[in-house]
């Protein structure tokens, strides 16, 4: 029987699925974050030699009999030199050259709009757009959290624990923001901010971006400057989409550049922070006042 195997990285998770020919999913399995920069390339070998084994065991499958494979992993491609290293960790893990490498975020426009033409926002530990248009592919955003991923749970996240900071100090009016986040970690001091987020989490990125729930939750207690976090973390992704549609350009007048019947630009979604109704109806408000016409639609899958 043929089967095909799907690999979707990240800052938080990797995650295997196996699917028969006829798309019956076969097995499933969640490794941890295949998330290399700061850490090594090898790391990379090591996760997907973990999930691959995995979900193989799980279906009954053997790595080398798997018919075709596509590895989204997470910064490919952002650094040059390390992109042969990438492209061939896999075969190490599967015994064969029947796969392809690229970068997660196009594992999150193929599942996400069925691989038609258009756009794909991610907003999960980072952010960025990908889109395609007749073949070709549009990448925005995406930096890291250093200077960029902006609109991504690590961004809200931060921008959380920056307001958390100033209500501690009395810089910011009183709000829940502080008072939720104290509860959340189990802090016995504000300033004891420091000491979890530097000291004992290193400002990994993952553990950081896993508080933009906290500041959700202080949203929706009445924290205001909370909300306009969220509210501006919805613009920003808005821009991504519209910067990549810019790019890829627009279709002429009544072309169905853009999909059957019209030329309204198909956006979809995919990542953790679009939990959160506030920053998925920004962004469906924002698309839907943007110049040019945006139909954002529910993801048809998930990435892997």
């Amino acid at each position: 029987m043929r089967c095909y195997l799907g690999v979707d990285g990240g800052g938080t998770k990797t995650a295997f699925a196996l699917v028969g020919e006829d798309g019956r999913l076969l097995a499933r399995h969640e490794a941890r974050s295949s998330y290399y920069l700061g850490t090594g390339v090898d790391l990379v070998g090591e996760v997907l030699a973990e999930g691959v084994g995995a979900v193989c065991a799980a279906a009954g499958v053997r790595a080398q009999d798997v018919t075709r494979a596509f590895f989204g992993l997470p910064a490919y491609g952002e650094v040059s030199a390390d992109v042969p290293a990438l492209d061939a960790a896999p075969a190490a893990v599967l015994g064969h050259d029947r796969y392809d490498c690229d970068n997660d975020m196009v594992a999150g426009w193929a599942g996400s709009l069925g691989g038609a033409d258009g756009i794909n926002v991610v907003a999960g530990t980072g952010s960025m757009t990908y889109g395609e248009r007749d073949g070709v592919g549009v990448r925005v955003g995406g930096w890291g959290e250093a200077f960029g991923d902006e609109g991504s749970a690590h961004w809200v996240a931060v921008r959380g624990l920056q307001l958390a900071s100033r209500q501690a100090d009395g810089r910011a009016g009183p709000g829940p923001m502080l008072d939720v986040l104290v509860e959340h970690l189990g802090l016995d001091a504000p300033l004891d901010l420091v000491d979890v987020v530097l000291n004992r989490w290193g400002a990994e990125r993952g553990r950081v971006a896993s508080l933009a729930p906290v500041v959700v939750r202080a949203a929706r207690a009445g924290d205001r400057s909370a909300a306009s976090v969220l509210e501006a973390a919805a613009d920003e992704l808005v821009l991504l989409v519209t910067t990549t549609a810019a790019r890829l350009g627009r279709p002429e007048e009544g072309a169905d550049g853009w999909g059957a019947g019209g030329a309204s630009v198909p956006v979809s979604c995919s990542g953790g922070l679009f939990r959160a109704r506030e920053v998925l109806d920004g962004l469906r408000a924002g698309l839907r006042s943007a110049a040019g016409g945006f139909e954002l639609r529910r993801p048809q899958l998930s990435p892997v």
